[in-house]
């Protein structure tokens, strides 16, 4: 399996989301190949926001590797489930999506968290700490359900 997560300028949501799913995979002895991206080209080659690293470091997890890049058409092909955070980045994947059969792969990542009263993770890049920390139980309860989902292989 091959999951892309995707947010607006992968710094942020999207690369903890990567994080967090590598993270709990590998724990789980599943193999899932894991990458993110964004919709923009602004943050192109940075590392992830100090903020995010630093929420994902309180949780026993590196992502000081990862490096922005910009969602492809390409990715359509290269991964089985490219998964928004919000509504917007679902909308831009949805356009850039090369067919239906291959649109069809891209989901929200709060899709695999129905009991969560929201449906999109919120972008906390204009925030502060604690917005981070709320972003990273956001994605781990939605790891949590992705991962049930790929077990019982639906």
């Amino acid at each position: 399996m091959r999951i892309l997560t995707v947010c607006l300028g992968n710094i942020c949501r999207s690369p903890m989301a990567e994080g967090v799913l590598r993270h709990r995979a590998h724990s789980a002895g599943l193999a899932i190949v894991t990458d993110s991206a964004g919709t923009s080209r602004h943050h192109v080659g940075e590392a992830p926001d100090p903020r995010a690293q630093a929420a994902m470091r309180r949780q026993g997890i590196d992502i000081t590797d990862l490096r922005a890049r910009q969602v492809q058409a390409e990715d359509f092909d290269r991964f089985d489930l490219l998964l928004a955070m919000d509504a917007a980045n679902l909308r831009d994947l949805q356009r850039l999506a090369p067919d239906a059969d291959r649109r069809d792969k891209a989901r929200l990542m709060m899709d695999f968290a129905p009991a969560h009263a929201l449906r999109e993770v919120p972008d906390p890049y204009y925030g502060g700490d604690a917005g981070f920390d709320d972003v990273y139980r956001m994605l781990d309860e939605a790891v949590t359900g992705l991962l049930a989902h790929l077990r019982h292989g639906r």
